[in-house]
């Protein structure tokens, strides 16, 4: 038998090819990914999960990964993303890792947008309100001055509520987002990134 990579000796090989050969064929029949991109995928998952000890990646390995390979700094948003593909909070599973590759590298726009919404309306809500969209766009006016640092960040959220909230309801829906987003696509990371590319 070949060697799946060369950096795993045989035992680590078999064991990988045990765990994960009923995934790799559902997620080559699922996906876009090839089986040998599924493959590369999970050994992945497979080397962080060693590193674990464990069957699971942790959620700070998670962090890791964000922060380092895909350049998004943003740890709320790293926190959102991570609470919205895990069960506990605490470890990634192989599933919810491939599920997020599939949206990174081979999802649509509607994919993405659903992705996007879901981490700027984490916490149960199902709309962004004034209070969500002004603490995300914090991040994104700093200086000495307040007064002017504040209003900015009232302009903004002003600026963000009159491009998306269509209906005036005082809330953004997905529906909305979708609208606009469909429309100009380079607004769909408008509260800050969270696909990496």
């Amino acid at each position: 038998m070949n060697r799946i990579d060369l950096t795993l000796d045989d035992m680590a090989n078999n064991k990988f090819l045990t765990m994960y050969s009923t995934l790799i064929k559902s997620f080559a029949a699922s996906t876009e990914f090839s089986t040998s991109e599924v493959v590369s995928l999970l050994i992945v998952f497979y080397k962080y999960a060693l590193n674990n000890r464990s069957r699971m990646m942790s959620t700070s390995q998670l962090y890791n990964l964000f922060l380092v390979s895909f350049g998004i700094f943003d740890v709320t948003i790293i926190d959102r993303i991570s609470m919205n593909i895990t069960q506990d909070g605490r470890s990634v599973s192989p599933e919810a890792w491939m599920r997020l590759f599939c949206v990174f590298f081979n999802g649509s726009l509607q994919e993405r947008m659903k992705f996007a919404f879901e981490v700027y309306t984490s916490g149960g809500a199902v709309v962004l309100n004034r209070e969500v969209v002004g603490v995300a766009i914090e991040q994104f006016f700093t200086g000495d001055d307040d007064d002017e640092v504040n209003e900015l960040r009232a302009d903004m959220c002003e600026f963000v509520f009159g491009k998306f909230d269509t209906d005036k309801d005082g809330v953004i829906s997905f529906e909305e987002y979708a609208e606009i987003v469909q429309n100009q696509p380079g607004l769909l990371e408008f509260l800050g990134k969270n696909i990496p590319g």
